[in-house]
This record gives structure tokens, C-alpha cells and sequence, in this order.
């Protein structure tokens, strides 16, 4: 980054809000102010990062030159496209939105202004992801065909009764959560190939009871209450280049907490796990005599979403689109999370055949 100070404000001032304003400071970043529809949020920020902070966006758009939208899904579509309106550039939380038309929405007000939209996929700015694509754009893998995609939580409900467990404020449970973190890495491993077939089931098996034992809740339990969302969920991925995808997320299940992701390729293989930022690379060879090789990689851990931040905040400087965690690239999620919801309510594969939301079919 240069020695100048982007001016960045923050719409959504709760956990996730906080997250970002605090690795901005760290950035040097000069945070102009923020938006919550709540009083008490409000105050704590000012006395927290003294700034202004707002009900309305109007006057932060009219000073920040760039915004952090860590809304509630429902919110995204409102306050991005108003962002956008004023050409103020945004990263926006992921997904992208609660539904597809509302990120539909979003990618018509993109294309009507001169600021840009970059997706809040911090998970790529891992510094082992970082070494796995280098990897990868060498050739070392071969072709890559498969992404087991895993990201699970044996009990992980993000409080019950909360906008996380409401299908109107979230759009979806599990699966737009964090298994959207998976479906884009996936698809980051495989160089975003077109997305032609997805075969899903959703399941809410947890949620609503209490004779569980919920452990490691990452939000106040306000009982099953209102929970109209998915806790699990299992996809098939097909692309047109022959590529697959095999999806697995879940906040709750009876099975061992899991976050890895297995690339397979046709020249070698690589596992990255999430939770411990660890890479391990799967190899053949016939030097000497056929044997197999793993190769550990050690990197320094990295605090992610700093590193995306920093690409964010180099984007509103230059004025130049960022290449990474593009619009494109999250509508392509947001369409495959739409298709898995279809395809689970539906009982049956959906088929994509373009790039709107009206050109998936059922399969019979």
C-alpha cells in the first residue's frame, strides 16, 4: 500500500463490522464513519474509532471513497446499490445477497456506475491458498478435476434465534454462511470453470431442538425459536470442462468437525485445511524406483481478511478494479447456491445453461 489514507466507511457495525474497522486502523486506513440502524451500535463505534456514525448512509457516501457492507444478507442489495449509486466503491460481505435477484440487482447497479464491487471471500488471501495457486499456475498439479469441498462444524449454529437462523433476513442456513466460502474456494481451485449441473439436499435436522447439546454457539442461544433454515448440506458441482465439485457444510452434525479441501489433479494432488492453515502436497514419481511423495508446506499464518483488506483498500487508491473476489465471480457463487436450494426443494439436478437466473432448467 502507499503512505495515503483511503477514506473507508463502515454499513453494519456488529461483529463482523468491528472485525473489519479494527484491521483498518491497523492498515492506516482513515475510517470516516459508519451506518447502523441501531442507537446503542452507533455510539459504541464513534467512542470506539473516533468517528462519526450514522442512521442514514447519505453523508458517509459523500465523504468515504470506499465502504465495508457487513449488513445482514437482506440489507446487502440496499446498501451496496445506494453505494454504488454515488460511485463510492464497495466489499461487500459475503454472499453476495439473500437471494439471487437481489444479487442480480446489485450486478445491474454495478454495471450502471464507476465504482466496483469486490466479494468479501477472505479465505483465498490465506497465505497457503497463496501457495497453492502458485503451484498450481506452474503446472504442478496437472489438470485439476476435483475439489472435495468440505467446511463443518460439529456444532457451530451461529445463535440460534439470531438473522443467521431467519430465512427472511439470511436467505439460507448453513449453506450461504460458510458453505459459500466453499463453494468459492472450490471454484477458485479450479480457475472458476462454467458451472452446468448442480444435484443437492439440504437438511435442518438440529436447529429446532433441544435435546442436543449445542457447544462452541458463536452467538447468544435464544432457543430453537425462529430456525426456518438449513443446518447441513450435500452437493454435486459438474462443470462444462469436465471439473467436479463435491460439497459438504453443515453448523451441526454428528461427525468430526472438518475444513478441508482436496484438489486432485491429474499430476498431483494437494489438501489445504482451513482451520489449521496447513498445506500438504500429494506427488508420484519414478526416480529411482515408482514411489509416492506428501510434501508438508510451512508458510507464516496470516490474518486473511487483512489481506484482503489490503487488496481492497489498493483498488480505491488506484482506482482500478481489484482481479481478486470480482462481482463476476460471486454472482457465478451466488447462482450455484441458488441452484443447490432448487435443486434440494425440487428433488431433482439443475441444470445451468447460461448466466442468469432464468436460464435454470429443472432436469428430468
Amino acid at each position: 500500500m502507499s503512505s495515503t489514507s483511503p477514506k473507508i466507511g463502515i454499513i453494519g457495525l456488529g461483529n463482523i463490522g468491528r472485525f473489519h474497522a479494527d484491521r483498518l486502523v491497523d492498515h492506516g486506513a482513515d475510517i470516516v464513519g459508519g451506518v447502523d440502524i441501531n442507537p446503542d451500535a452507533r455510539t459504541a463505534f464513534a467512542d470506539a474509532y473516533a468517528t462519526s456514525a450514522y442512521e442514514e448512509p447519505d453523508e458517509l457516501f459523500a465523504e468515504a471513497e470506499g465502504v465495508v457492507v457487513g449488513t445482514p444478507n437482506r440489507y446487502h442489495e440496499e446498501y451496496a446499490t445506494m453505494a454504488l449509486e454515488s460511485n463510492t466503491d464497495v466489499l461487500l460481505e459475503k454472499p453476495l445477497a439473500h437471494t439471487i435477484e437481489s444479487a442480480e440487482a446489485i450486478a445491474e447497479a454495478a454495471a450502471d456506475s464507476e465504482a466496483f464491487v469486490m466479494t468479501g471471500f477472505e479465505n483465498r488471501f490465506a497465505n497457503s491458498v497463496e501457495v497453492l495457486k502458485g503451484f498450481q499456475r506452474d503446472g504442478r498439479f496437472g489438470t485439476a478435476h476435483h475439489v472435495e469441498a468440505n467446511y463443518i462444524r460439529r456444532r457451530g449454529i451461529p445463535g440460534r434465534g439470531s438473522w443467521f437462523t431467519s430465512q427472511a433476513s439470511s436467505g439460507g442456513g448453513s449453506l450461504i454462511d460458510i458453505g459459500v466460502h466453499a463453494i468459492d474456494l472450490a471454484l477458485y481451485f479450479l480457475d472458476f470453470p462454467e458451472v452446468v449441473e448442480v444435484s443437492a439436499t439440504t437438511r435442518s435436522s438440529f436447529g429446532s431442538r433441544e435435546d442436543y447439546a449445542y457447544i462452541d454457539m458463536f452467538g447468544e442461544d435464544l432457543g430453537p425459536g425462529e430456525f426456518d433454515v438449513d443446518d447441513s448440506v450435500t452437493a454435486f458441482i459438474r462443470c462444462a470442462n469436465g471439473a467436479t465439485v463435491s460439497l459438504e457444510a453443515a453448523w451441526a452434525t454428528n461427525r468430526p468437525t472438518n475444513h478441508e479441501f482436496m484438489l486432485r489433479g491429474s499430476d498431483a494432488g494437494a489438501c489445504f485445511d482451513r482451520s489449521e492453515d496447513s498445506l500438504r502436497i500429494y506427488e508420484s514419481g519414478k526416480k529411482g524406483t515408482d514411489h509416492l511423495a506428501d510434501t508438508d508446506i510451512t508458510t507464516r499464518t496470516n490474518d486473511s481478511m487483512a489481506a484482503e483488506q489490503a487488496a481492497f483498500l489498493e483498488a480505491v487508491e488506484s482506482g482500478t478494479p481489484p482481479e481478486m473476489n470480482t462481482l463476476e465471480q460471486g454472482m457465478v457463487v451466488q447462482r450455484v447456491i441458488d441452484a443447490i436450494y432448487r435443486s434440494s426443494e425440487n428433488g431433482r439436478a439443475i441444470r445451468l445453461d447460461g448466466t442468469s437466473h432464468d436460464a435454470a432448467v429443472e432436469l428430468d
